[in-house]
């Protein structure tokens, strides 16, 4: 079978074991400021109960509304909820001691532009949580399932261009533009305007050279 098919056809646990660390690792976050700990658990778009599927939802209106709002297509909560809610999308949660989610990440692998890629749909923290280095510790567990899924070329991600605070975390973590990120629109005056939004991506081979 296809190493894709095959990844999203296992169960958490499954997923857990062939494609992470062991979760002992990473379940358990302490805040480097105030020392709270948080819980982190994986959990499959189709399994996620109302009131965690309703936190995620929003924590993107919270962080991104305000970016969808300035963009063409604009805010669109059914939209996005259905997004939210494809198939393979698996989420890793991140939860405080009232079980309260805090934050998220949400992705899938699959394929973009006929690569097989792990595409990052979201990465949402709340206030409380930007900043900490907990996105990062997130986006190092993707990396480790990108490598661990055989023949997985990239790790990609689409940003509004106007998130310039969001583009300058993947850069610093080795994002660089894709070679299918939308190119700038040209006017006929020759002015280019730049797209809404970039997709980003990191090679698999460049993620074993950071491992060496």
């Amino acid at each position: 079978m296809d190493p894709i098919d095959v990844a999203n056809s296992k169960g958490l646990s499954e997923f857990i074991q062939e494609y992470l660390p062991s979760s002992e690792e990473w379940s358990l976050w302490v805040h480097p400021a105030n020392k709270t700990q948080y819980k982190i658990a994986l959990e499959a778009a189709q399994g996620l109960s109302v009131a965690d599927f309703e936190a995620c939802f929003h924590l993107i209106e919270f962080t991104s509304a305000d970016d969808y709002k300035k963009s063409q297509n604009g805010w669109k909560p059914g939209s996005k909820k259905r997004e939210m809610k494809l198939l393979d999308l698996k989420y890793l949660l991140i939860k405080n001691d009232r079980d309260a989610v805090e934050g998220f990440m949400s992705f899938m692998p699959t394929y973009e532009d006929d690569y097989p890629v792990i595409y990052c749909y979201e990465i949402h923290l709340s206030s409380a949580l930007q900043g900490t280095g907990l996105g990062t510790t997130l986006m190092q567990l993707l990396r480790t399932c990108a490598a661990r899924i055989p023949g997985t070329e990239k790790l990609m991600l689409t940003c509004f261009t106007s998130n310039q605070r969001g583009i300058k975390f993947y850069e610093k973590m080795g994002f660089v533009k894709d070679e299918f990120s939308p190119p700038p629109k040209v006017l006929r005056n020759g002015t280019q305007i730049e797209s809404e939004y970039i997709i980003l991506s990191k090679a698999v081979s460049s993620m074993h050279k950071d491992n060496t």
